[in-house]
């Protein structure tokens, strides 16, 4: 089919199935699964028929072998496992939880050397667009003000070292945290690929300011971005809605990706 891409999905959870859902619905055909990665592929398995998905079950090993792009969907501590073998092999990755970079910054390095492509989906954050631009002249700050559910920071080792009651964030907003997104991903790895995201495509980890809010009120996260710079002054929020099937998870992480491997064939491609 002329335009279709073929990706393989790297990890087959919540993110993974939406992916599925949706491309299952999609009469076009533009975007085709053409395996899934998965470390336990009975369960991969038994989850891709329910979706009529009759591809191979590999290992992430196993996808350069594909001629397709890595859709990685799996989690922070997979996601070297996932991606590496493809970056070495020079191939093209689509990444969702690059809040691991902030501990493999090699894996940059790798692809460089092999002329691989890694592109990280960033919709789920607003302005990176007019970061980018921003960035070839000269900008002076840039800080994410991210609220979240105080349910997902339940178990983390920040919370219960630093003695944070939670309780009182099931009805509005409690400070966590306030640094640089290095730090920020170094304490949050699973939570905050949005601020690795968003130094990547402006001033970097250290110079990025990240204010961090346990907030049960509202219905999802929220993201306020506010930038100076010589070109632009700005402040944009986003209120993301959480999945149906894991309320961990923004709805438009999923979406993100689909829009970013659509945007690959599109005639008129819009984004800088």
């Amino acid at each position: 089919m002329a335009g279709e891409t073929r990706i393989v999905l790297g990890g087959f959870g919540n993110v993974g199935q939406q992916i599925a859902s949706r491309l299952a619905a999609d009469p076009s055909g533009a975007i085709r699964i053409v395996a899934i990665a998965a470390r336990n592929k009975d369960k991969a398995a038994e989850s891709a028929a329910r979706f009529g998905l009759n591809v191979p079950i590999i290992s992430a090993a196993e996808a350069p072998e594909y001629d397709a792009t890595l859709v990685e969907c799996a989690t922070y501590d997979s996601f070297r496992d996932v991606v590496e073998p493809t970056l070495r092999t020079g191939g093209r990755v689509l990444a969702v939880s690059v809040g691991a970079l902030a501990v493999n910054f090699d894996l940059i390095d790798i692809a460089e050397e092999t002329g691989a492509r890694l592109q990280i989906a960033g919709g789920t954050l607003p302005g990176l667009d007019i970061i980018r631009a921003a960035s070839e002249g000269e900008i002076t700050s840039v800080t994410l003000t991210s609220h979240i559910n105080p349910a997902s920071f339940a178990h983390e080792p920040f919370i219960h070292e630093r003695g944070i009651d939670l309780v009182p964030a099931e009805t509005g907003p409690v400070d966590i945290f306030e640094g640089s997104a290095r730090e920020a991903a170094g304490h949050f790895p699973r939570h905050f690929n949005v601020a690795v995201t968003l130094a990547l495509a402006g001033i970097g980890l250290d110079r990025t300011q990240v204010h961090i809010r346990a907030d049960g009120s509202l219905p999802g996260a929220r993201h306020t971005l506010t930038v100076e710079a010589n070109s632009v002054s700005l402040e944009m929020t986003s209120q993301n809605y959480p999945s149906p099937q894991n309320n961990r998870t923004s709805m438009v992480v999923a979406l993100s990706i689909l829009a970013a491997l659509r945007r690959e064939t599109a005639t008129v491609q819009i984004g800088s």
